[in-house]
Formats: C-alpha cells, structure tokens, sequence
C-alpha cells in the first residue's frame, strides 16, 4: 500500500519519504519503515520504480530516534540510547498485547558510549548504501524534530563531558561524522540533511541556537550537498506551536546568508507563502508535509488555486488504506 501513497504523489518535485530507521535500536515508534534488511531494501525498491516510472524522484530519509523510543523495538529489551541518561518528556506509540496500537511513557534511557556512536555511524553509512541499492535518487539524514542526532545537538539533552558534548564542536560531531561517512559511501551530492533549529519536540532546547547553528550551517558547506532542510518553528509534534521563539526570523535569515548551497524550508506553508518565501529569497525550495498527505495531487491543486483536502491525523500512526491512500484528486476538468 505504500508503492500506492508514494506513487499518486510522485509530481512532487521530489519526494522526501517518511523516516526510515537505520537499524532495530533505531525504531521508536510502532509500524514504521526500515532499511536495514533485505525485505525492507526490496519494498523500498518497489516504491522507488514506482515513483520513477511516473517521472518522480525521491530520497529516502535516515532516521535513528534515540531516546525516543522504549524498550519493545530495542535489541534484547534494552533500554533506548541517548546522548545522556535523562528523563523523557514525553510519550512514544507502541503495540499492546492485543496488537493495538497505543502511547507508553518513554523510560530514562542509557547514555551511548564512544564505540556505540561509532556502531551507530557504521549503520547511516550501510543504509545509506542500501537506499541507493534500493534505487533510491538520494537520501536525507534526519538530524531534528529531538530525535537521535538532535539529541546531541542540544545543550537541553546533551550533558556528556567527552568529545561529544560541552562545546558547540564537540556536540555537532556526531552528526559531522554521519555526513561525512553517508557522503563518502554514495557521494555527497545524494546526501541532504533535515536539522529542527528552535525545535522544542521531546525536550530539545539549546543555549546558543544562533551560535549551535550556525557552526553546524557553516561546516555542512565543506560537502557539495544536495541541499539542506530547514523546519521552521510552526508545529511541536502533531500540533501547531503556540509559543515560537521570536528570535527564529533572525535565525533563518543568518543561516540563509551562512549556507551556500541549495536550502529548502519546511513549516505551516500554503502556497502563496511558499512562492512569497522563495521570490524573497528566503530559500530555494519550500517543502510540504501535511498537506500532501490529504492532497496526493498538491502541486496541481496549488497551481489552479484549488481548495485542500484536510488530512485525518487519526490516520498518521497506523491503520489501512483510510486516511492514507484514499484522498480524492481533482477530476480532469477541475484538473484542465
């Protein structure tokens, strides 16, 4: 059923796909995607020629949650890992007994030691190469929204005291480390990066975001990158934020002039915003999540100035075609 979502969207100009994990330890959440078995490799092929075969590209985002999880997906019923052994603030989706899928408090995790992050840099690098095997035009590394590599990123959730945390340096290093390695497995051009600056989700707070940031912003340029993605501030887990940091435009517009490639941005965009915030030069590319949920012809629907279809956000964590691949498009003469 997946092959049929991604295929009625590909006239995007590219399709970013839901995260993926990289590995069992980094699943955190009930019935979602992987690409690290060959099961996986050949379903993630099936969906890539599909949308291929409707002139569509696609990158497969990488993805490894990190504390956010518990410890039914975790290997031998560990404990989630974390940059520091802290408490939660939160809830994950997991199965009960029956099957049902429902929301668990998170455990404290376990703090990862030097050779897990360097496990952890050797799995973004194998799946990295399996999504390529996978047919797969690219791949983004998920690096916000308080999941594993943001989780480092963050003074808030990073209390180490080795080379991967205290300064700024020390607590982009992981995620450098990733770049570095996914970029020399399958070249740095089919490699793109999602950071969350100001994101708040599942606790995430830095000190210096404009310093945090920024640093990271100017190093990703020491690799041709296909682009860099930035969300913006407009919603905390499923809901819109109601309390955005006022210093977020000046943030966006300082790593805007820092980063010298190609930026996309993502966050509570229609379309006029979006061709508002590319004509301004605010980014390159505007990227839509939600409303290509509900709307599997988005781009179309934007050119004609045609109403949206809302998407049901019961539907987001599981369940059958409802709410998922069952969204009605435009008819050809509301289409011409």
């Amino acid at each position: 059923m997946n092959t049929t979502y991604y295929r009625q969207r590909a006239s995007a100009a590219l399709i970013i796909s839901e995260a993926t994990q990289i590995s069992p330890q980094g699943q955190g959440y009930a019935w979602t995607p992987g690409i690290h078995t060959e099961a996986q490799i050949d379903g993630w092929r099936a969906v890539a020629d599909a949308v291929h075969a409707e002139g569509g590209r696609m990158f497969l985002q990488l993805w490894h949650v990190g504390r956010v999880s518990h410890p039914m997906f975790q290997p031998g019923n560990a404990l989630p890992v974390a940059p520091s052994a802290l408490p939660v603030p939160g809830k994950t989706f997991v199965t009960d007994a029956d099957g049902n899928g429902i929301w668990a408090e998170i455990p404290v995790p376990q703090a990862l030691t030097a050779a897990g992050i360097a496990d952890i840099v050797a799995d973004y690098r194998q799946a990295a190469r399996n999504a390529i095997s996978a047919g797969m035009d690219g791949v983004e590394i998920h690096a916000g929204n308080g999941y594993l590599l943001d989780q480092f990123i963050n003074s808030a959730s990073n209390h180490r005291q080795d080379n991967y945390g205290g300064s700024i340096e020390n607590r982009a290093r992981f995620l450098l480390e990733v770049v570095d390695a996914v970029s020399a497995e399958i070249g740095a051009e089919r490699v793109a990066v999602r950071l969350t600056p100001m994101g708040r989700f599942m606790g995430m707070g830095d000190a210096t975001p404009e310093d945090t940031f920024g640093y990271i912003v100017g190093r990703l340029n020491d690799w041709p990158l296909a682009y860099l993605h930035l969300v913006e501030p407009a919603i905390v887990g499923t809901v819109r934020d109601e309390q955005v940091d006022p210093r977020w435009d000046a943030i966006i517009r300082q790593l805007r002039k820092t980063y010298q490639g190609v930026l996309m941005l993502a966050g509570g965009y229609d379309g006029e915003s979006a061709e508002r915030a590319v004509a301004d030069g605010r980014a390159d590319i505007i990227a839509f999540g939600r409303p290509f949920i509900g709307n599997p012809d988005l781009p179309e629907r934007l050119r004609g100035d045609h109403p949206l279809n809302t998407p049901d956000p019961a539907a987001f964590f599981g369940g059958g075609a409802e709410g998922y691949v069952d969204y009605p498009e435009l008819d050809q003469s509301q289409a011409a």
